[in-house]
C-alpha cells in the first residue's frame, strides 16, 4: 500500500461507488448521490453489460480497472480514492454499487465529521431493500444494524476523511472480503475513531435467495476471519482471534472429536444446545440454528485460507450473487 496524494480543499465530499453488472440498480446509486457530492467516481470492474455508458451518460467519471490484474473490492475503492484525492477533495463517501443512498445522510454525516475533528470514518444504518424476499436478505438486515456510538468497523458504505485515509495508506488490496474492519483497525492504531450514527445511510439490495449464496456469503466470511487473525491478531488487537477459533472449534474440532472418542457422538447434543443458548439470547429460533449452522461454511473459509496460505496461492473471489 503506498500513500495518496494530499487534498488541499477543505470543503469537499466526492463519491466513490464500485460495481460489476449491477443494471438498474446502479442507476439507482448514482442518482441518489447526484445532489449531495460533488463528483461521482464509478470504478467498473469488468462490466459486459452497460454500466459504464449508463454511469457516463449519468455525468460519473468512470475508472475502468485492468482485469489482467487481481481484483478485490478493495483495490477498486483504492482506484476511486486515487481519483477523488486528485481532485482535493476532503470526505469521500464510499458505496457499493448495490445500494442507494437516503437523500439527507451526506449532508449529516459530513457535519458529524466536521464536529468531530478526531473521527476518521462514520457510517449509519445499512438496510435491506426486500428483507422479506428471503431469510438470507433477513439475515443481511439483522447484520447492518450495529449498535450506535463509536465502532470498531464500518461496512462497505461509509463516509470518510481524505486525511487518515491518505496516512494510512488506503485500503490493503490483496484482501478479498473484511477490507473495511481491516482498515478500520489501522485507523484506530492511528488514534482515530469510527463512529456509527443513529441514521438512515443506505438501502442494500443482497438479492440473496438460495441457501448456496449464503453458504459462499458465510465462508468468504470464514476466509475474512482467518486473513484477519493472520495479519493482526497478536495482542493487543487480536483482530478476529476468537471469531477463527469459534469456526475452527464448531465446524472442525468438535465433529472430528465426536467421530474420534468412543461414544463421542454424544458430544453432536452440543449443537441444539447452543442453538438453545443463542436463541434464548436473541429471541429468534431460525437466526440461532443458522448461527450455529454457519460455523461449517465459515471454518471451510478458515480452512481454505491457511491451505493457500502455505502453497503460496492466492485464494479467488468469493461472489455469491
Amino acid at each position: 500500500m503506498s500513500k495518496l496524494p494530499t487534498p488541499q480543499n477543505q470543503n469537499v465530499v466526492d463519491a466513490i461507488v464500485i460495481g460489476r453488472n449491477e443494471g438498474a440498480r446502479l442507476l439507482a446509486c448514482l442518482t441518489s448521490l447526484q445532489d449531495q457530492v460533488r463528483r461521482i467516481i464509478y470504478v467498473d470492474s469488468g462490466s459486459d453489460d452497460d454500466s459504464v455508458q449508463a454511469a457516463r451518460d449519468l455525468g460519473a467519471t468512470v475508472v475502468e480497472l485492468d482485469m489482467a490484474l487481481p481484483f478485490t473490492a478493495a483495490r477498486a475503492r483504492n482506484a476511486g480514492l486515487k481519483v477523488a484525492l486528485a481532485g482535493a477533495a476532503q470526505f469521500v463517501q464510499l458505496v457499493d454499487g448495490d445500494c442507494t443512498v437516503r437523500p439527507d445522510w451526506v449532508a449529516t454525516a459530513q457535519k458529524f465529521l466536521t464536529d468531530h475533528p478526531d473521527v476518521a470514518v462514520v457510517c449509519g444504518r445499512r438496510r435491506e431493500m426486500f428483507p422479506d424476499a428471503s431469510l438470507y436478505n433477513q439475515f443481511c438486515d439483522l447484520e447492518w444494524d450495529t449498535p450506535v456510538g463509536e465502532a470498531l468497523a464500518c461496512g462497505g458504505d461509509a463516509l470518510m476523511r481524505m486525511a487518515p485515509l491518505n496516512e494510512a495508506g488506503g485500503y490493503r488490496e490483496s484482501l478479498i472480503a473484511g477490507e473495511e474492519p481491516e482498515l478500520c483497525l489501522r485507523l484506530r492504531g492511528m488514534g482515530w475513531k469510527i463512529w456509527r450514527l443513529e441514521a438512515e445511510m443506505t438501502q442494500h439490495d443482497a438479492q440473496m435467495m438460495r441457501f448456496s449464496q449464503w453458504w459462499k456469503r458465510t465462508r468468504r466470511a470464514g476466509h475474512a476471519f482467518a486473513e484477519g487473525a493472520f495479519l493482526h491478531g497478536r495482542p493487543p488487537e487480536k483482530h478476529w482471534v476468537k471469531e477463527t477459533h469459534r469456526a475452527l472449534v464448531w465446524g472442525v474440532g468438535l465433529p472430528l472429536v465426536a467421530l474420534i472418542v468412543p461414544f463421542g457422538l454424544w458430544l453432536l447434543l452440543l449443537y441444539p444446545l447452543q442453538m438453545l443458548r443463542i436463541g434464548l439470547r436473541s429471541g429468534t429460533w431460525i437466526t440461532a440454528a443458522f448461527t450455529v449452522l454457519g460455523k461449517f461454511p465459515e471454518a471451510l473459509g478458515v480452512l481454505e485460507f491457511h491451505l493457500n496460505r502455505l502453497r503460496g496461492q492466492r485464494t479467488g473471489l468469493m461472489e455469491y450473487k
